[in-house]
């Protein structure tokens, strides 16, 4: 593989010795994620280089340079894919692919990797988009099996699957699943493993050293944190693998914007300061909602008492910072989203400002209908919480 193409080896390999001291497996996640991805540096020149807007390159003679036309490479992904690598597996040589969306970089997994006759193993409980994406295989010929996240249910519908496909903790229910067991158990059967790691984010859990071919996450939400750009991204060990998904998003045109990817690589810097904040401030406002009665079906897998705790604790780093409950019913629920001062009612998650929403509006989620996903940001706790508090007890007037 060459420098340009081999994920994280070529950069790893930058700042293997960094003053000869310390390896970058080595490093603590603030120092990683600010200096993931970046070229040597050059005199008078930025750290982080700026977008390359290009769609094609000078390409005299044979095409066997790196970059030969913009839907194929970009240097500006090249940068990031490196970065986030780095991040997934700290001094290993992964390869990663950046994408226009989540919803791209899965697609790129389970197209890539499926074809008629094959069997995926999918969540029953996860990301909403995921029935449209079982549609479409259905209709390609695949053979399509769903089970819960919590228990490890997949397992049951194993036996003949080419792809096991995890999310953990899955959207928005935050169950939880023993993702070194069912790696495990998947592998013996022959079948692949892929991880949907967008609600951790790799500094909260790392699905390629728990075992698994595929880390997939849709960086729109924790990665870059700010709730302005699209992207996702796939990371794998297996260059082979690999490959496949890079020639899909090649046929596919499932590319990321420059300027996207650039703005993505910038916001890494900030990842361990927004997420330290995030997932301490999700665990403060889970034990405050803990003293409320009108409060049911709290799930947040950082609190002790969390069903998912146990297994939460064995293979995650950070526990991430959406926390779900249920309030008595619509219109309480509702009272409760519009009396919030300090919190926006809109979709997704993950970013430096708390958001909140009922999340039967949408349908297609199997919750009842007072269901809260609470995507906790960077605001003071104690206004965060005074504000939840005050929402919570006006709703009930």
């Amino acid at each position: 593989m060459s420098d340009e193409t081999s994920g994280t080896r070529a950069n790893a390999d930058d700042m293997g010795d960094m003053g000869g001291q310390r390896d970058l497996r080595d490093l603590g996640d603030g120092t990683r994620a600010v200096r993931a991805g970046l070229p040597d540096p050059v005199p008078y020149e930025p750290a982080l280089p700026g977008p390359v807007f290009a769609a094609h390159y000078h390409l005299p003679g044979e095409p066997t340079g790196p970059y030969t036309y913009g839907r194929d490479e970009n240097p500006t992904w090249t940068r990031l894919e490196r970065a986030i690598g780095e991040l997934e597996a700290p001094g290993e040589p992964v390869e990663t692919v950046v994408f226009a969306s989540g919803m791209a970089a899965i697609s790129s997994v389970v197209f890539s990797q499926l074809g008629a006759g094959d069997a995926v193993v999918l969540p029953d409980d996860g990301y909403q988009a995921l029935p449209l994406l079982r549609e479409r295989l259905e209709a390609y010929g695949v053979e399509v099996r769903t089970a819960p996240t919590g228990g490890d249910a997949q397992l049951s519908v194993l036996d003949g699957a080419r792809l096991l496909w995890l999310e953990t903790p899955c959207n928005p229910g935050l169950d939880v699943c023993d993702v070194r067991r069912l790696v495990r158990e998947a592998h013996a059967a022959g079948a692949l493993v892929a991880v949907d790691n967008t609600l951790a984010t790799p500094l909260g859990q790392r699905p390629l050293e728990l075992g698994a071919d595929f880390s997939v996450a849709s960086d729109t939400k924790g990665m870059t944190g700010h709730g302005d750009l699209l992207l996702g991204h796939v990371t794998s060990r297996d260059p082979d693998l690999a490959a496949g998904v890079r020639r899909w998003r090649k046929i596919a045109g499932a590319i990321p914007g420059p300027m996207e990817a650039w703005l993505a690589h910038r916001s890494l810097a900030t990842l361990p300061l927004r997420l330290d904040r995030a997932c301490a401030n999700a665990l403060a406002l889970a034990q405050a909602l803990l003293t409320r009665d009108e409060v049911t079906g709290l799930r947040y897998p950082g609190l002790p008492g969390d069903p998912s705790y146990a297994v939460a604790s064995g293979q995650m780093r950070r526990f991430g910072a959406v926390v779900s409950f249920v309030l008595p019913d619509r219109d309480r629920a509702e009272r409760f989203l519009a009396g919030l001062r300090l919190v926006d009612d809109a979709t997704s998650f993950g970013g430096v400002r708390s958001t909140a929403e009922r999340r039967g509006r949408w349908g297609g989620d199997a919750v009842p209908d007072g269901f809260i996903r609470f995507s906790v940001g960077a605001e003071d706790p104690e206004d965060l919480i005074a504000d939840v508090l005050r929402a919570l007890s006006a709703a009930a007037r």
